[in-house]
Parts: C-alpha cells; structure tokens; sequence
C-alpha cells in the first residue's frame, strides 16, 4: 500500500472539521475553532480543497435537512483513515522534535 503524501494545513483541518456533517461556511468556523483563530480559510481555499476531497473519496456530499441551498459535506471510512494517518505522522514529527525543549531547559 502506498503511502499518502503528507496533507496540507488546509487539507487538515477541513478533515478535522468534519467529525460531524457540516456546510462549507460552518465549516470555516469550526477550522477557526478548533486552530484557536489561528487558521482562517476562505472560500475559494475551502471549496478547492473539498473538490479535491470529493475526488479522492474523503469527503461525500449529502442533502442538507431543511435547507437544499447549503451544501453539507460528511467524511467518508477513507477519508477519516487519511486524518489519522496524518495525524499519527504529525505526532511521530513533534516527538521526534521534543529533544528541543529538553535542551532549553
């Protein structure tokens, strides 16, 4: 099995968005809470990146209860396998890295 390349912030964060179903503009809110503000995504980013999603198979889109206009996006198996995937190789990078505080001591 191949390896994934390593995601983008933004790639990141919209998977992270989606533990429960969202539209696109709550799901800019939920990256700007779960980054503490520190991530603010547009439109055009947010909506590149879920095309690309869509394609890959991590993201599905489904009709939004009481509102067809808005479109709610869920995460799919592949796609939640993706975020861990990633996220186990952000936490193997920042424990390699710990020495660092360790010396600062």
């Amino acid at each position: 099995m191949a390896e994934t390349p390593p995601m983008t912030e933004a790639m990141y964060y919209i998977l992270l968005s989606l533990e429960q179903p969202v539209h696109g503009y709550g799901m800019m809110q939920r990256i700007r809470e779960l980054s503490h503000d520190r991530v603010k995504m547009g439109p055009g980013t947010l909506y590149g990146v879920l095309t690309r999603m869509r394609h890959d198979g991590w993201i599905e889109q489904i009709e939004a209860e009481g509102d067809a206009r808005r479109k709610t996006y869920v995460l799919t198996a592949c796609g939640r396998r993706e975020l861990l995937a990633e996220y186990h190789r952000l936490q193997k990078m920042v424990n390699d890295g710990a020495f660092l505080e360790e010396r600062d001591r």
